[in-house]
């Protein structure tokens, strides 16, 4: 019997290594969850792997998301895995969106999810004025969302009604940026008031480009507001704050207004830390691969 379990657990690690786990990483692996050992390879681990692989998610991103999450490997793929992805779909999420879903939060996949997803639909709707393609948007760039508490959910929704934003365009702004729903109201304050206080700009370019109140309002919109105020150049709030630093001298340095490009949806800028949600970095192109790993690395 001993001799089997040691089999199991050589067996165990040899497999997880060999999908990109570091070694290095095993042993806090085992501190995490330890059960996984006990694991038989054939019949559990990689059939979880395959699964998840088919959904679009590499391996590379799979093994980064083992080592921060080994407990997922105890979700049981007929009874729960397998479920909750239909479930995801029967809310109408993308089919393409479900390895960026995993890999935000991989938490998603063994949740009673027929359950919070039909509590949030229902409340976005009543409380947001969100339809269920909405939601099912919101769910995609912020999946987070299906665990959030409505009264958090509420406090910034509640702020920016009070900024006398109508009611519809917070619906948009909140499908356009779901992050906005998980900010602390403070932060809210503060760069609304640099918004209107000194740059004098109309509310309708926080409907536009929500994602305003995710950037650092030290780290990135005063200097770069600066910036462009000394040179006496006007643009729109995503072309001074959506890209990087190094691209944002190119532009200023090349005296002219480049056209503006809709980047992917998740890519907000802000640094919006969020239970099992990566960090969004200044990288400016990235392949999907690249873009799940980074979501990954900080689970």
């Amino acid at each position: 019997m001993c001799c089997k379990s040691t089999l199991n657990f050589l067996a165990s690690v040899a497999y997880l290594v060999s999908i990109g786990v570091n070694p290095r990483d095993i042993g806090p692996m085992v501190t995490q969850y330890p059960y996984f050992l006990g694991m038989r390879v054939g019949t559990v681990i990689k059939p979880m792997i395959d699964y998840l692989v088919d959904l679009g998610l590499p391996k590379k991103v799979l093994a980064r998301m083992l080592e921060k999450r080994a407990y997922v490997l105890g979700y049981d793929l007929e009874e729960t895995v397998k479920p909750n992805v239909e479930c995801l779909i029967s809310f109408g999420v993308g089919r393409d969106c479900l390895a960026s879903i995993i890999a935000q939060y991989p938490q998603i996949l063994g949740l009673p999810l027929k359950a919070k997803l039909s509590t949030q639909q229902y409340f976005f709707s009543l409380k947001l004025k969100v339809d269920p393609e909405g939601f099912a948007r919101v769910v995609e760039n912020m999946p987070q969302v299906v665990s959030l508490h409505q009264h958090v959910i509420m406090k910034p929704v509640e702020f920016l009604l009070g900024r006398t934003i109508p009611a519809q365009d917070v619906a948009s702004m909140v499908v356009k940026c779901p992050q906005l729903v998980a900010l602390r109201v403070e932060l809210m304050k503060n760069n609304y008031y640099l918004f209107k206080s000194e740059m004098g700009r109309p509310l309708q370019e926080l409907v536009e480009f929500p994602e305003y109140f995710t950037y650092g309002l030290e780290s990135r919109i005063k200097p770069r507001y600066q910036r462009l105020k000394s040179k006496g150049i006007r643009c729109s709030l995503n072309w001074m704050l959506n890209c990087s630093d190094q691209r944002f001298e190119e532009r200023l340095q090349g005296h002219y207004i480049e056209t503006e490009s809709v980047g992917p949806r998740f890519c907000m800028g802000g640094k919006l830390e969020l239970p099992g949600n990566g960090l969004v970095s200044d990288e400016e192109e990235e392949s999907d691969d690249e873009l799940l790993y980074r979501r990954t690395v900080s689970l």
